[in-house]
């Protein structure tokens, strides 16, 4: 039998959800989680920042192909770090065919980070991955799972054929992932395939298989992830359009509040009762980070809570620590404000927005920068007119987004999610003009909510109080189990 975690610590952002916070969480005997998005990008600037504790060459020393990690470091560690204002480098966007650098700095990052997570303890961690980015997925799952990855979660989409790709990776078998391609013509080949044989540096490591949960937001998808998923799906994270990160859009037809956020209704809301027939344990997100709340979901039949908003704030996240300090003292003052906005993501899916001055959030801010797309992680694979597969993004420049196809209303309001989320860690790149890319804060709505974890006096807490405060409540309560 296998003791399921009462909480869940959410994968957020971009390097917020790193691996200092999944081994806080981890080493109390919940799940800490990494976020796996944009993890090369990132892994990639802490090189050329000089690593200066020394983690990710303790990382890269672990890493089971020695050769492929003496590539990376050489490729992108600077002594010392780069200079102050100058740009950090970046490596090639993702495509369906990846040439092997890019696979490569893929595997040693997910490696890493899942290794720093599980260092100094025996207990599971996460990773959490955005359905929606999918042509790094098959190296990054890889390289978690040579780390020893016990979970693996996924939501922004619906992710039917991950459970198959952990079964393939578990069996020293080739994964294969299809692509969604928009327009495409049934002949058009848009498989990716991964065969850990062909990276190898000698007889393949023994790998075992993650735990999968997919994290949806409805009765209909939990049924389909369970009728047509290529592997076993192990849970769910059922997340209310209160949880920050992307949202699911409401379904129905669009409508917009008088502060023009989506407005969310009764179809939107999942049946537990249904939820509970499944007989797949279940955790409940967006809104449940408290003790009661905790409670609340237990009395339900949930396994646990996921917690992303109140663990963002903690002292072991990547949050950049003048954003946590503001962001904190508002919520002090009750004055914390989150916008579901319906454009700011390239994706189309509503994004939380914390609205905070100097970040992107400020129309002024957004209108001042330029658009550019150098990361590329959320960019759309389309069909071009010769049949081949072209890749475009909605806050690119506009005349080379139109010149793809892509149709001008799809472009107002679109912001550049990569960069932002890299700048949110403190890895803004720096352009041409000297103009370090600006922030913008996701968190879910209950922002203020975090002041119930500070201490008379202080503005800062930990994950540990986090912990230990969501679980004052049934410490007596006996652990959910699930067969193995």
């Amino acid at each position: 039998m296998l003791q399921l975690p009462k909480i869940i610590q959410g994968g957020m952002g971009v390097g917020v959800s790193n691996w200092r916070l999944a081994n806080a969480v981890s080493r109390l005997g919940q799940l800490g989680v990494v976020s796996g998005t944009a993890l090369d990008s990132l892994f990639a600037r802490r090189l050329a920042d000089g690593d200066k504790d020394g983690n990710m060459r303790k990382g890269l020393d672990a890493f089971p192909f020695p050769e492929m990690a003496r590539r990376i470091w050489q490729e992108y560690f600077v002594a010392g770090g780069k200079p102050s204002g100058t740009p950090y480098p970046t490596a090639p966007m993702h495509q369906r065919v990846e040439p092997r650098k890019v696979i490569e700095l893929c595997m040693v990052a997910n490696f890493v980070e899942v290794f720093l997570a599980r260092e100094g303890h025996s207990n599971s961690v996460g990773i959490n991955f955005l359905e929606k980015v999918q042509m790094p997925h098959l190296a990054s799952i890889y390289g978690a799972m040579l780390a020893g990855v016990g979970y693996v979660l996924m939501g922004a989409g619906i992710p039917l054929h991950i459970p198959g790709v952990l079964d393939a990776y578990a069996s020293d078998r080739t994964a294969e992932y299809k692509l969604s391609v928009a327009g495409a013509m049934p002949d058009l080949d848009s498989m990716m395939r991964f065969d850990p044989a062909e990276y190898s540096e000698g007889p393949l490591p023994l790998l075992s298989r993650p735990k999968f949960l997919a994290i949806v937001s409805s009765n209909t998808l939990a049924t389909t992830m369970l009728r047509r998923a290529t592997g076993k799906v192990n849970g769910f994270v059922i997340e209310s359009p209160t949880a920050g990160g992307h949202n699911a859009p409401p379904r129905g037809k669009l409508q917009l509040s008088s502060t023009g956020e989506p407005v969310y209704g009764e179809r939107d809301r999942v049946n537990l009762a249904e939820l509970r027939a499944l007989g797949v344990p279940f955790w409940l997100a967006g809104g449940y980070g408290s003790p009661s709340k905790l409670r609340e979901a237990l009395d339900e039949g949930a396994a646990g809570i996921q917690v992303g908003t109140a663990f963002a704030f903690s002292e072991e996240s990547g949050l950049r620590q003048d954003l946590k300090r503001t962001l904190v003292a508002q919520a002090v003052a009750g004055k914390g404000e989150v916008f579901t906005d319906p454009l700011a993501s390239p994706t189309g899916f509503p994004f939380k927005v914390a609205q905070l001055n100097g970040t992107s959030s400020d129309a002024g801010v957004y209108q001042a920068r330029k658009r550019v797309c150098d990361l590329g992680y959320l960019r759309e694979p389309y069909a071009t007119e010769d049949g081949k597969i072209g890749y475009r993004c909605a806050s690119e420049p506009v005349a080379n987004y139109l010149s793809k196809g892509g149709k001008v209303e799809d472009t107002v309001g679109r912001k550049c999610l990569c960069n932002a989320l890299l700048a949110n860690i403190g890895h803004a790149q720096t352009r041409k003009d000297g103009a370090a890319e600006p922030a913008l804060v996701t968190v879910g709505d209950d922002l203020n909510s975090v002041v119930q974890f500070l201490a008379p006096g202080q503005l800062s807490y930990s994950a540990v109080d986090v912990v230990h405060s969501l679980l004052s409540g049934v410490a007596s309560m006996q652990p959910a189990v699930a067969a193995d």
